[in-house]
């Protein structure tokens, strides 16, 4: 049984064929239809692609004008920013993988050297400018050249890096930073190689 409609398409194929091959008899057409498979190409049309914004961040002057790292008076209180440092001390005990009494001085001052220091307590011991010394408080911002210390009076203070010597405290570990070598960003650290031994001065 055919379909209703069969002759009426095998005539329209017959057509469409005798326009676009003229030069083919109806036995060739009908042997084509008979033996080959015609395959209609589509080719979908290429789509433009769209190029894409790149997105630029805020430069240096934007960010001060718009003062993003600006700690507002009212936040500037030791007690909140507390948990941020029993934060980092887990931090540092997951680093070293525990600080254990038998741990190597060596190996927890290299993985000092490297570590995120925001939320660590820290004592300004040696500094050429005496009015620095003594000052202890949580790091809550750190730059390539400054630390930025809330104390327990609630008073944001920038200590410089340069001329100044850090006392850092981890479960009975005592550190020492040595600003002058020090003057990278936080970013910059993880990858920089630090030496443990050499001539180290204020």
């Amino acid at each position: 049984l055919q379909p209703q409609g069969s002759e009426e398409a095998e005539a329209s194929v017959h057509a469409v064929l005798k326009r676009s091959m003229p030069q083919m008899k109806g036995e060739a057409i009908q042997d084509m239809l008979t033996r080959k498979a015609l395959v209609l190409e589509h080719y979908p049309k290429k789509k433009a692609k769209q190029k894409r914004k790149k997105v630029k961040g805020f430069t240096a002057k934007q960010r001060r004008e718009l003062r993003l790292f600006e700690i507002e008076p009212e936040q500037q209180r030791y007690a909140i920013f507390l948990p941020l440092h029993e934060l980092w001390k887990q931090y540092i005990r997951d680093l070293c993988h525990g600080l254990k009494p038998d741990a190597q001085p060596h190996m927890i001052q290299s993985k000092l050297l490297k570590a995120d220091l925001h939320g660590a307590i820290v004592t300004v011991t040696k500094s050429k400018c005496p009015s620095y010394v003594g000052i202890t408080g949580i790091i809550l911002q750190e730059f390539k050249h400054v630390f930025k210390i809330i104390t327990k009076e609630d008073k944001l203070k920038v200590v410089p890096k340069l001329n100044s010597v850090f006392s850092l405290e981890t479960d009975g570990f005592i550190s020492y930073i040595y600003g002058s070598k020090f003057l990278l960003r936080a970013s910059e650290r993880s990858a920089k190689k630090f030496k443990l031994k050499g001539t180290i001065d204020l």
